[in-house]
C-alpha cells in the first residue's frame, strides 16, 4: 500500500463516519485534497456541506475557519485589514478568515464579484496581498466553498475566471432512505462530528501529496487528457470550453486515483472517473444548449463517448 492509499483510505472512512452513505464523494474530495486542489461544494441545503469540511479538518487535525459569505461583505474581511496602531505609530496587519489551512466558504455566490475576488489570489498563489504587503499563507491550504444551485435571488453567480481556480465540483445529493434512518440514529444523542478524532498528521499528508506527484503516466494518457480538453473547446453545444488548467486538474487527479487503486501509474480509467469532476463547471454552454437544458456534465460524457482510448500500452513503463 502506498503512502496516498493509506492516507486516503484513513481519511475516507474517518469522515464516512459523519456524512453516511456518501463515500464516491468523499473520496472525490479527498482525492482533490491530496492534489492540493479547491473544492466547490454545489448542493442543496441541508445535504451535509459545511458538515464535510469540518469533518476533514478535524481528520488532520488543521485549523480550520469558516466564512459566511453575504453582500454586504467586504474583500478586507476575508483577507484581513491594516489597523492604525497609536502606541507603536505603524500599522499592523489584523490576518482575516483566509489564514487558516481549511476554510470553508459557506453560499459563495451571495458574496459580491468584489468579495469572491479578494480569493482568487490566495486560491492561485497561496498568498494574500493587502495594502501593497504579501503574506504567505500556511500548508496544507485548501478551500472548500459552497453554493445553492437553486436559489438566485441575492446571489452572484461566480465568474469563469472564479470557477477555474476551483481545481473540482462535487455535488453531494440526497441519502438513501436506509442511509438517513442511519444519520438520524447515529444523531440521537450526540453529533457524530464532536467524537471526530485526528487520523492523519499534517505531515504525513504533505507527504502524501508530494508522493502522488510520482505517480507515473506516460505521452499517451496526456495525448489522452489534451484530446478530451480540446474537444471541450470544439463542442457545438459549448461557447467556452475547458482552459489549460482544466487540464492540469485532470491529470493531477487521475494520478491520485491511481495512487487510490494501488498503483503506481495512470491508466485511461483513472481519467475517465475524473473527468466529469475536473472539467465540467470549467464548460460554459451555449445559448442554443441552455434552451434544450443540455448540461456541461452530458457534454463531457458525450466527449469521453467519442474520443478513443489509448491502446493497450498505457500501463507500460517506457
Amino acid at each position: 500500500m502506498n503512502i496516498g492509499q493509506s492516507v486516503a483510505q484513513r481519511l475516507v472512512e474517518n469522515v464516512s463516519r459523519v456524512i453516511i452513505g456518501k463515500h464516491r464523494e468523499i473520496r472525490l474530495i479527498v482525492i482533490g485534497f491530496l492534489c492540493q486542489g479547491h473544492i466547490l461544494l454545489e448542493d442543496v441545503p441541508g445535504v451535509g456541506k459545511t458538515v464535510l469540511s469540518k469533518a476533514l479538518a478535524a481528520s488532520i487535525g488543521a485549523e480550520f475557519k469558516r466564512l459566511q459569505f453575504t453582500p454586504d461583505m467586504l474583500p478586507s474581511d476575508v483577507t484581513g485589514v491594516s489597523i492604525f496602531n497609536q502606541r507603536s505609530g505603524e500599522f499592523e496587519f489584523r490576518p482575516g478568515p483566509i489564514f487558516a489551512q481549511i476554510v470553508l466558504a459557506d453560499e459563495i455566490n451571495r458574496a459580491t464579484p468584489k468579495t469572491q475576488a479578494a480569493l482568487l489570489e490566495a486560491m492561485e498563489e497561496q498568498q494574500v496581498t493587502v495594502d501593497g504587503n504579501t503574506y504567505k499563507l500556511s500548508s496544507p491550504f485548501l478551500v472548500m466553498a459552497t453554493q445553492n444551485p437553486i436559489e438566485y435571488e441575492g446571489t452572484f453567480p461566480l465568474p469563469e475566471a472564479q470557477l477555474d481556480r476551483f481545481f473540482m465540483r462535487v455535488h453531494l445529493g440526497y441519502p438513501k432512505p436506509a442511509e438517513e434512518i442511519t444519520m438520524l440514529e447515529s444523531q440521537q444523542i450526540n453529533h457524530p462530528l464532536a467524537e471526530l478524532r485526528k487520523v492523519v498528521p499534517v505531515e504525513e499528508l504533505l507527504h502524501a501529496q508530494r508522493a502522488v506527484r510520482e505517480i507515473y503516466s506516460n505521452y499517451d494518457i496526456k495525448q489522452y487528457i489534451v484530446n478530451l480538453v480540446t474537444a471541450t473547446r470544439s463542442h457545438p453545444d459549448v461557447y467556452l470550453g475547458a482552459s489549460p488548467r482544466g487540464a492540469i486538474a485532470l491529470f493531477r487527479t487521475a494520478q491520485a486515483n491511481a495512487a487510490l487503486e494501488g498503483r503506481d501509474y495512470v491508466i485511461p480509467d483513472d481519467i475517465k472517473a475524473m473527468a466529469e469532476s475536473t472539467l465540467a463547471h470549467r464548460i460554459i454552454m451555449g445559448p442554443s444548449a441552455r434552451i434544450k437544458e443540455i448540461s456541461s456534465r452530458s457534454v463531457v460524457q458525450q466527449i469521453l463517448a467519442s474520443i478513443p482510448i489509448p491502446g493497450a500500452t498505457v500501463g507500460a513503463r517506457y
